[in-house]
Order: structure tokens, then C-alpha cells, then sequence
């Protein structure tokens, strides 16, 4: 690596914890929850959460329950679990990350989490220090700002670019990067762009990464959730260039977010990361934290290796349906644009035009007027980093989709300036 990079990165137990960010994503929800009319008797349309477990068409697969009724029935895991996970846990999902990658990887470049949140929080606890900063994507996902403010670790922003297909803007980088940081987060299929990187673009970052000396935190959690043109590419692929780690889960391709099961994930086959204590670190933090369950552990070998392809055929439809039917309505929406049709995740960007409205001030004003009057939960950009956008979940069902853009446009039309109407 170069520039030193290897030096920066080491785990930090000193640093005091500092208040979080304002805004969340569950927090400004809730205030826009709050807004509902209880008067309205028709069924709420909820755009704004990533969890389309509530819908039956989006259930879980039989092998995935059968494997946890099988687990918890054995009466072989009510004991605790290895800090670091158990073994067969760690070897399916090392199993099922190396399809993808042109090395093998190891039960021990495997640590499971509690669900990809942990994932997170342990990544950016390892690599907290004094005076060292991270690069964080904008608009991007709140949880990584939040957990490098508890820990004292700089972030900064670099944009991704909506009209690039929401690419990394790799000059930002450059420019933002300095002898103190310590490593970029991507979000691959993206949250909330629902953008998918290509080869060629991630190959990019990556080497980007190498001149900078800094190592890649790869958040695939809505990892093969692809239904455009572009395929799901690991950044894992590019360890050689850059060390990766790879944090991931079974909650969005198996729909379960609930049962909290994620990983992390050291995608590095030179070894650059036990070199410089990186991965003795991670081992050091998860010491004195929570483990998954351990009877859900026990389960992932059969949920990794035996559910059947065609169920994911199934979830890719319906998300590429949902898109479809989003990205068509919006067009007919003259206050909303959406630059680029979601190819990946759950999630699109949506760009807002308050010029265009009669009474509402920005994207905040708009999701809780919304709300009350159409029942429609929908989260505005400021909670993912950008003011008047909206991130629009369409992991609903269908015939739901359809009802909740219907609103939208009577409630565009209705708040419509005067010119617009008669337009």
C-alpha cells in the first residue's frame, strides 16, 4: 500500500462517544408517521423503510424456516457462540462469498455479525484513531455517520453522481483524501440510488484506493438484488489491488431482516490486513460485544447452500415489476424527476421541485403533508444526506405500488402552482 496506508489502520478502545447526527432514518419516519390522518380509512402505502417482509409475496423462503425450526429443534444451539461465530456459519458463508471471487476464502476471513449494522459498527471501531477521517458516499446510508461520530472518526463526503448513473465522483476523492484517512464506504447495489457498479467503475475505485494507501468497506448487503442491465460485481474481486471488507447479510436477499444475521468479511488475499493487526482488531472488538443468535447461526449452512434459485427469480421480478411501475409513473409527475431507474436494491432517488409547488417549503414539508393527506410514508432526501430529494422504497406489492403512486400524483396535482394545473 501506498502512502503509509497500512500504518493508519488499528483499533482504538480510547475514544470517548460524542453525540450522533440529528437526523436518522427511524426518527424522521416516526415524525412522519405522526402526521397520519386516523380519519383516513384507506390502507397506508409505506414507501420510506427497506422491509418488505410484511408482504406476503415477498416471504422468505420454506428452506430458510425449515432450516431454523430444524436448528432450534436439534437442541444443539442454546449455547453461546464464538465471539467470532460459529464454525459452520463461518465456513457456508465463505463458501458462498468465493462463487464470486477469483481466490477461495476462508472460514477465518469470516466474522458474523448481529445482522449488517453490527458489520458496520465493528469496521468503523477498528479503524478509529486520533485525527483519522473516512469517506463516506452522499447521499449514502445514515448509520455509517452515526457510528463514526460515536467513535471521533472524521467523515467526509464525496458525491456520487445522479447523472452518471450515480457513479463514485473519484476526483472528489482524491481531493478529499489526506495522510489521515483510513478508508471509503461503498454501498453495492446501492442504498439509497439503487444504482449497480460496474466492473470497469468498481475496478476504478479500487485502484483509487491503492494510490491513496487506504483500504475499501464494501456494504453489499442487498448483494444479487440486480435487475437492470448490470450484473452484481463483489468489490471483494479487486482484493489484490486494495484489501476489501465486505460486509453483508442474509436480511435483504432472504427477506428476514428480523433475524438480524449479517457478517464481515475480510476480502484480502494478500494478506494485507492481518499484517497490520486490522483483523486481530476486529477479533479484539467483537470480545466485549453481542453475538447473533446462535440457533439462526446454526441455520445459515442450510439457508447459503440449499434454497432453490427459483425463489430468488421470483424476488428479482417482483422488485424489477416495482420498478417498472415507479419509474413509469414518475414521469407523470410533473414536481418529480427520477435520473436514473433503480437496477438494483429496493430503493430510487427522486428529485423534487418545490418551485413548482403552491404551499410546500421543501422535501420534509412534503413527506409529512403527504402523509397526512394520502396516507403515504415516504422518506425525504435530508435523512440520506440530500435536501429536496425523496428515497422512494418500492418493495411493496404491486397492486399497493400502483394505488400509492395514484395518490402521489393527486397530491402533486393538488399542490400544483396554478400554472402548473392548467399545464
Amino acid at each position: 500500500m501506498e502512502n503509509g496506508g497500512p500504518k493508519r489502520w488499528g483499533f482504538n478502545a480510547n475514544n470517548k462517544i460524542s453525540s450522533a447526527p440529528g437526523i436518522t432514518i427511524r426518527g424522521t419516519l416516526s415524525t412522519i408517521m405522526g402526521s397520519l390522518n386516523p380519519e383516513d380509512e384507506r390502507p397506508i402505502i409505506p414507501l420510506g423503510h427497506g422491509d418488505p417482509s410484511a408482504f406476503p409475496c415477498f416471504r422468505t423462503s420454506q428452506i430458510a424456516e425449515d432450516a431454523v425450526v430444524d436448528s432450534l429443534r436439534s437442541a444443539k444451539f442454546n449455547c453461546y457462540s464464538p465471539n467470532v461465530g460459529i464454525l459452520p456459519a463461518r465456513r457456508a458463508v465463505a463458501e458462498y462469498l468465493s462463487r464470486d471471487l477469483p481466490y477461495k476464502l476462508s472460514p477465518d476471513d469470516v466474522f458474523i455479525t448481529i445482522g449488517c449494522s453490527q458489520a458496520i459498527e465493528i469496521a468503523l471501531m477498528v479503524l478509529a484513531r486520533p485525527g483519522a477521517n473516512i469517506l463516506l458516499p452522499r447521499p449514502g446510508f445514515f448509520y455509517y455517520e452515526a457510528c463514526a461520530k460515536f467513535r471521533n472518526l472524521e467523515y467526509r463526503h464525496f458525491d456520487l453522481l445522479p447523472e452518471k448513473g450515480w457513479e463514485v465522483d473519484l476526483d472528489a476523492i482524491e481531493a478529499l483524501a489526506d495522510e489521515n484517512t483510513v478508508g471509503i464506504v461503498l454501498i453495492n447495489p446501492g442504498n439509497p440510488c439503487g444504482n449497480v457498479y460496474t466492473y470497469e467503475h468498481l475496478k476504478k475505485i479500487a485502484e483509487t484506493a491503492k494510490k491513496l494507501g487506504i483500504l475499501i468497506i464494501s456494504d453489499e448487503v442487498y448483494g444479487h438484488l440486480t435487475y437492470g442491465s448490470k450484473p452484481f460485481v463483489p468489490m471483494g474481486v479487486f482484493g489484490s489491488i486494495a484489501p476489501v471488507l465486505t460486509l453483508g447479510s442474509i436480511s435483504k436477499r432472504w427477506i428476514v431482516p428480523g433475524w438480524r444475521l449479517g457478517w464481515l468479511v475480510t476480502s484480502d488475499p494478500n494478506g494485507v490486513l492481518k499484517e497490520t493487526k486490522v483483523v486481530d482488531s476486529i477479533k479484539g472488538c467483537l470480545n466485549f460485544s453481542g453475538d447473533p443468535v446462535t440457533f439462526i447461526q446454526a441455520a445459515v449452512p442450510q439457508i447459503l447452500e440449499k434454497t432453490k434459485e427459483d425463489f430468488f427469480s421470483k424476488i428479482i421480478s417482483l422488485l424489477r415489476q416495482s420498478a417498472d411501475i415507479l419509474y413509469d409513473q414518475i414521469k407523470e409527475i410533473n414536481c418529480l424527476t427520477c435520473p436514473h431507474k433503480p437496477e438494483g436494491s429496493m430503493f430510487a432517488m427522486v428529485k423534487f421541485n418545490s418551485s413548482l409547488m403552491e404551499d410546500i417549503d421543501d422535501d420534509m414539508d412534503f413527506c409529512i403533508k403527504l402523509a397526512k393527506e394520502e396516507s403515504i410514508i415516504i422518506l425525504p432526501g435530508i435523512a440520506v444526506g440530500l435536501k429536496n430529494w425523496l428515497r422512494i422504497t418500492f418493495a411493496i406489492e404491486p397492486t399497493s405500488l400502483q394505488d400509492g403512486m395514484g395518490r402521489l400524483k393527486a397530491f402533486c396535482q393538488r399542490h400544483a402552482k396554478q400554472t402548473i394545473r392548467k399545464n
